[in-house]
């Protein structure tokens, strides 16, 4: 593979994969994304231009998504509507996004015998009981929840379909929750983080005990560049890096680091339908590929994730006040 096409690749976990690519491969990277709210062109500041380019647009929009498309060798589809909050209140960018734009990448794929990988979610599964000693395999039953994970279960579905029906070369991955640079500041992790370097108490949801199966975004993208390169078409793979912890220990552990009592924090209101645990099984992805995670200590890839976040002021810092002021009208 010489050329990726890489959707989405202005987000968060989209930006880190691109990163990950031109530091450690020899490809060359396309990135289309249509540059909504989450997604950010300082995320690729500074990129070798001779390697990389962005084209802002639609997934959605089947004929740029069909030229881009002919010239790749193959297309990693980053591109979603990503967050539950947004979704309980407005479903439909969500259907839009991520039902009829991985359609419209699947038809191009298919058209021009283009190699595809689909990333997902663990939150298709639904979720598991607190105590309950089990996680998620690829056989786990998909159960969403919420306007957002069942929309990315559909596209999961499609991308199944158009292995089977029509034959596309294609893999899929599940993976848990991601952490890491270049992430939004309405996400948990760095709205707490910045919030700390505020001077403002994090927020917890409810109890706090909901679990997360936390993944660095540079595993993450280790993980993907595996699968592309040696993963059985049509197989589905788990990634995660074993690092399961409540909301109220991740709290605690950024207040640690940051130096701040670990009891500063505001209970704020659970959000409807808050899934109770996530965990990840990754034994076929680590047995028949080969792969681990770097940060294989969630301690240690918090502590890098914090100083990313104090060291990158300029980047978040435009993201932060917009933020805040709609939390603060739902209430959280």
């Amino acid at each position: 593979m010489e050329q990726i096409l890489v959707t989405g690749g202005a987000g968060f976990i989209g930006s880190n994969f691109v990163h990950y690519l031109l530091e450690n491969t020899d490809v060359s990277v396309t990135v289309l994304d249509s540059l909504t709210y989450a997604g950010n062109r300082m995320s690729l500041f500074g990129l070798d231009d001779k390697r990389f380019r962005l084209v802002v647009g639609d997934i959605c929009d089947a004929s740029l998504v069909d030229t881009l498309v002919a010239v790749a060798d193959a297309v990693v589809h980053y591109a979603a509507e990503s967050h539950n909050d947004n979704s309980l209140h407005d479903p439909r960018p969500f259907l839009e996004t991520n039902i009829i734009g991985t359609f419209t990448l699947l038809e191009a794929a298919r058209k021009h015998q283009v190699r595809f990988h689909h990333i997902s979610t663990d939150e298709v599964y639904g979720d598991l009981e607190l105590d309950d000693p089990e996680r998620f395999t690829e056989s786990t039953p998909y159960y969403p929840s919420s306007p957002y994970s069942s929309t990315k279960a559909g596209s999961d579905l499609l991308v199944r379909a158009w292995v089977r029906s029509f034959g596309l070369q294609a893999t899929l991955s599940n993976c848990s929750n991601n952490y890491g640079p270049y992430q939004h500041v309405e996400k948990f992790i760095p709205r707490q983080i910045t919030n700390v370097i505020d001077g403002v108490r994090p927020k917890l949801y409810g109890s706090g005990k909901n679990v997360r199966d936390w993944i660095h975004a540079n595993d993450h993208s280790s993980a993907v560049w595996a699968i592309l390169n040696r993963g059985r078409i049509g197989e589905t793979y788990l990634v995660g890096a074993d690092g399961e912890k409540n909301n109220k220990e991740v709290i605690q552990a950024i207040l640690n680091i940051m130096g701040q009592p670990t009891d500063s924090f505001d209970h704020v209101a659970d959000r409807p339908g808050h899934d109770l645990r996530y965990a990840i099984d990754s034994t076929k992805l680590r047995t028949e590929l080969g792969w681990s995670p770097a940060y294989g200590d969630f301690a240690s890839g918090l502590e890098s994730t914090i100083t990313w976040y104090k060291d990158n002021e300029f980047w978040w810092r435009p993201q932060k006040a917009t933020t805040e002021s709609k939390y603060l009208q739902q209430g959280q």
